[in-house]
């Protein structure tokens, strides 16, 4: 393993996964990308984010870049200097995906369930597909 990417979401596992990403980048003297798939945010992840934080230009671009700050900072207090850092959009699979084939990454580490629960359990999680379309090393984190 020479090139770890990890993906995250903010969730609690995404956290885990980014835990265990640098531990082993750090361990094994990789190096570490991070992904974060952004999406649109629904009505009321909206009106929450506007009641908090106020109006802002993309509110959806602004949640994604802070969990992907949480999730550089995580890394670095591991140890990690310098990790990369990519935000994509769309659906989140094919988003880690081409992240991954751009970076060539030979392992990806992600949450066992992210954000989306419920879709999760109708659709199937992303980790799940990640374990089955995937062109590298899976590591899924619980």
């Amino acid at each position: 393993m020479r090139n770890i990417m990890v993906a995250t979401d903010g969730s609690d596992g995404a956290n885990r996964a980014v835990d265990i990403a640098a531990e082993l980048a750090k361990s094994l003297n990789a190096g570490l990308s991070i992904v974060t798939v952004g999406r649109p945010l629904r009505a009321e992840e909206l009106a929450d984010f506007t009641r908090i934080e106020g109006d802002q230009a993309n509110p959806a671009e602004t949640l994604a870049q802070r969990n992907l700050f949480e999730a550089e900072r995580r890394a670095q207090q591991a140890g990690i200097s310098s990790p990369k850092t990519h935000l994509v959009w769309g659906d989140p699979t094919q988003g880690i995906i081409e992240a991954v084939r751009h970076d060539k990454a030979d392992t990806i580490v992600v949450g066992r369930r992210g954000r989306g629960r419920l879709s999760g359990l109708l659709l199937g999680s992303v980790s799940q597909k990640l374990c089955s379309l995937a062109p590298c090393v899976v590591i899924v984190a619980p």
